[in-house]
């Protein structure tokens, strides 16, 4: 694994001045992708979305390498295509160099819209590594709901109100989904743990193959919180044992942190304003079950990791 000053010696392939909110992310997670990427010739492909929007907007661009803007849903599709017109090319002889390909989308773009072109792509076995960057909603088109989007959370399409006291079902797991087609690497990751995201990057690129990364990324706008908390919210992530570090290598299981002290789930949802209804006494059984569930995906993980 690179270190931190071998990193910064490599570059900024994704730079400062594009406008994204203060906090974002997002483009946090795309200038360490690229640093860990920094090694190799990369082409890079970005679904529409919130990254997208902000790092391109026509003249200016924030990617120092050759980028492809896609439709919302179909950036692996686009990425895995470009992917077999490079190996068709350099059978041919026509292309030399060693290029690698990373996608990017945002949850909408992957869990929900994107969701065949992924699948399509990694049961294809392309040589890429999609990342999804996960801010549990559809936040570039006004913080609507998403497979994605936790138990008991506030948007504008599941309001917490009289009615319904915020969305009524739990997230999906795509990472498990991804693991389930048993492609060389998946790996789950956060933002506030630079170390463990570059080196899966890293990993999952030197190997080759199809690759999934899914990393949580805090957003300021959607999740109501000070910009200066991103990184923390991440890690707050982990040591509630909501979002696990762990990766699937060749169907293997490794977890990569176990808290010490494994915190209450409240102490990561009452950080946020999406989850602020959830303090008022008659949502209390909703928070136990969020509580439940986090417990029992932990428990499930652990036990593959073990096995």
């Amino acid at each position: 694994m690179a270190t931190l000053k071998e990193l910064a010696a490599r570059g900024d392939k994704f730079t400062g001045g594009h406008r994204a909110c203060a906090g974002c992310g997002a483009t946090i997670a795309a200038r360490q992708a690229l640093l860990a990427a920094g090694k190799h010739k990369v082409v890079a492909g970005c679904a529409t979305g919130c990254l997208e929007v902000v790092s391109t907007i026509f003249p200016y661009t924030a990617w120092n390498v050759p980028f492809i803007h896609s439709a919302f849903e179909n950036a692996a599709a686009t990425v895995s295509g470009v992917e077999a017109a490079y190996q068709s090319l350099k059978r041919q002889g026509r292309i030399t160099e060693n290029i690698k390909f990373i996608a990017f989308g945002g949850d909408g773009g992957t869990y929900d819209i994107g969701i065949q072109s992924l699948s399509g792509a990694m049961e294809r076995g392309h040589d890429m590594l999609y990342i999804c960057y996960n801010n549990q909603a559809y936040m570039n088109t006004g913080i609507q709901r998403s497979s994605a989007t936790p138990r008991g959370c506030n948007t504008t399409t599941s309001p917490a109100g009289r009615k319904i006291p915020g969305k009524a079902q739990f997230r999906k797991d795509l990472t498990e989904i991804m693991a389930a087609h048993n492609i060389p690497y998946v790996a789950q990751c956060v933002i506030g743990n630079w170390s463990d995201f570059t080196r899966k990057v890293e990993k999952a690129l030197d190997k080759g193959g199809a690759a999934f990364i899914n990393i949580l990324q805090p957003c300021r706008l959607g999740w109501g919180y000070k910009p200066e908390l991103t990184a923390e919210l991440g890690r707050l992530a982990v040591e509630t044992c909501f979002w696990p570090l762990y990766e699937v290598e060749d169907g293997v299981y490794k977890l990569n942190a176990t808290p010490k002290d494994k915190k209450p789930i409240t102490d990561w949802l009452f950080q946020q304003e999406r989850f602020r209804h959830l303090k008022q006494p008659a949502n209390g059984a909703i928070v136990d079950e969020i509580q439940r569930e986090v417990d029992q995906r932990w428990e499930r993980l652990v036990r593959k990791c073990d096995g």
